[in-house]
């Protein structure tokens, strides 16, 4: 655990790539579940926020 906080403070790809899957993950969570309906709201900005951040930290440096 630990090193995951360290590497998003070192601003590593691995942890913040997971980070942005995991938010696109929640993203189509939200788009595919039908008891919320502020979920199915959010739901395509949180997929387009993890998809844009993925496509950021793809540039970052890589793990050492």
């Amino acid at each position: 655990m630990m090193t995951f906080l360290n590497g998003l403070l070192r601003l590593r790809r691995g942890p913040w790539e997971v980070l942005a899957t995991i938010i696109i993950a929640l993203g189509v969570f939200m788009l595919m579940q039908p008891f919320v309906l502020w979920g199915f709201t959010y739901s395509f900005i949180t997929t387009l926020v993890g998809t844009v951040m993925f496509i950021i930290v793809s540039h970052f440096g890589e793990d050492e």
